[in-house]
């Protein structure tokens, strides 16, 4: 298959830098910074972050090659991508997926963006806030979460290289600093080793079925697989990048930032006494309370929702452009009339998420069951449902596309066409092309299965997903 992309409409990515950390930026988001330590927390430590890493080598890092190398072959969005790879009309159900996916997840994901903006402010001039009534104070969450999307609108405006990569290059490196200060400051509180032996020490015998499910699921959730979001990034890749060493570099940086994450929060948290394990809460109700016993907490603690914040947006940045690509591929709409179109209904449909968190209201009170599944609140129910579901859903139809209805040769050679040792024979006439083929077509749909299996609690409690 032989495509060439329209990079003068389109745009392109300006250099290999540029993409990894636009594309590691849409795969750090709050799940490494909020979800991996509340996970890591409740599933015993050490061994939980252990049994992370084999997950993201064995299974995130096939399938974010994967994405990319369809977005490559094809210079697609992803539903131009499924409609240019296959003849079967069947096959743009996953492109479709892909960019109602990304629009909805964005619709809701800004508003918890909103929050950490709040939370900057509080943390700077010192106000305590009441986590529960924050949430509840729409006419507060309303004009922060327009705001953070008006950001996210305007580096989309700036084209691939010139909005995207820019803000990247940008973002990234705060990030990062931002990050290794407040973990630095966590460590060194008296107290802290015991959070530090808990968290990076394994205890292998706490190792078991609903461990190693819980680290496929956040390995899966975090790396942004199965969003149709690399196939668009992957789209605006010239012909000459390292697939290879770009995929691997995305994954480093992703899990370099997860168990950062887990270092920033548990020596702090065992150093004041707290407990590990509070779920969701542990961000936003917890930690302020952390920042406020220590030396410096207002400046630290407006640095961590900063760094949330930075975090969000390198995500809601990607999330933004998927439905934005596909109206400037399929639909001729100008990159500014897509960007502003697409940001407007996303900030229109944001409010029933707002609404939500007020007790008594229709938002608040509307319930979704499908099985042994409850959901209650139009929040938690668009989150389980495109967040989390259609996610998994989505990947596996990838999955499976890429292992048994294209030509897996084909993705191969686009993989190797930067990496051409990514088809030299390694062991027993085997190559890393034929490895990954393997694992695409056997080894991640089965893993995937397990997942969607485990989503309604098929091996115990239902796992919660994104």
């Amino acid at each position: 298959m032989a495509v060439k992309p329209d990079t003068e409409s389109r745009g392109q990515w300006g250099s290999s830098l540029g993409f990894i950390m636009a594309a590691a930026g849409s795969a750090v988001g709050l799940g490494n910074i909020w979800r991996f330590p509340y996970i890591t927390g409740e599933n015993g430590g050490g061994a939980f972050v252990f049994v992370y890493i084999l997950c993201v080598i064995l299974i995130g890092i096939p399938l974010l090659f994967n994405e990319l190398a369809i977005g490559r072959l094809t210079g697609k969005n992803p539903i131009g991508a499924m409609k240019i790879a296959s003849k079967n009309k069947l096959w743009m159900i996953p492109g479709i997926m892909s960019v109602v996916i990304c629009f909805m997840v964005l619709t809701y994901y800004s508003v918890i963006a909103g929050w950490t903006v709040g939370y900057i402010i509080t943390e700077l001039i010192n106000i305590p806030v009441d986590f529960e009534v924050f949430i509840r104070t729409p006419e507060y969450i309303i004009p922060l979460t327009f705001f953070f999307m008006v950001i996210t609108i305007l580096v989309i405006l700036g084209g691939v290289s010139g909005g995207i990569e820019k803000a990247s290059k940008l973002l990234m490196p705060v990030l990062f600093i931002l990050i290794i200060l407040i973990a630095g400051r966590s460590v060194t509180l008296e107290g802290a080793s015991e959070g530090i032996k808990y968290y990076l020490q394994p205890d292998f015998s706490k190792i078991d079925g609903g461990v190693i499910l819980a680290a496929l699921g956040q390995a899966f959730f975090s790396m942004s697989v199965g969003w149709g979001l690399m196939v668009t990034y992957g789209s605006y890749l010239p012909k000459s990048s390292n697939l290879v060493s770009s995929g691997l570099w995305i994954g480093a940086i992703d899990s370099f930032v997860a168990l950062l994450g887990g270092l920033m929060i548990f020596p702090a948290v065992f150093a004041l006494g707290l407990k590990p394990d509070e779920g969701p809460s542990l961000v936003f109700k917890i930690l302020p309370e952390v920042f406020n016993q220590i030396p410096g907490g207002s400046i630290v603690g407006a640095a961590f929702f900063l760094l949330l914040m930075v975090a969000a947006l390198t995500s809601t940045i990607s999330m933004l452009e998927v439905p934005v690509g596909y109206l400037i591929d399929e639909k001729k709409v100008s990159r500014k009339k897509a960007a502003w179109g697409v940001g407007i209904a996303a900030m229109l449909i944001s409010i029933p998420a707002i609404l939500s968190s007020i007790d008594g209201n229709v938002f608040n009170t509307v319930t979704m069951k499908i099985g042994s599944i409850s959901k209650t609140g139009w929040f938690d129910i668009m989150d389980w449902t495109f967040g989390t579901l259609a996610v998994t859903v989505l990947c596996l139809l990838f999955a499976i596309f890429s292992g048994w209805s294209f030509k897996t040769s084909e993705l191969v050679d686009e993989i190797a066409i930067g990496s051409p040792s990514f088809k030299k024979k390694l062991f027993f006439g085997l190559s890393a092309g034929n490895i990954w083929a393997f694992f695409i077509r056997y080894v991640c749909p089965i893993v995937i299965g397990l997942v969607l299996l485990n989503l309604f609690g098929v091996f115990g409690a239902p796992e919660t997903g994104g």
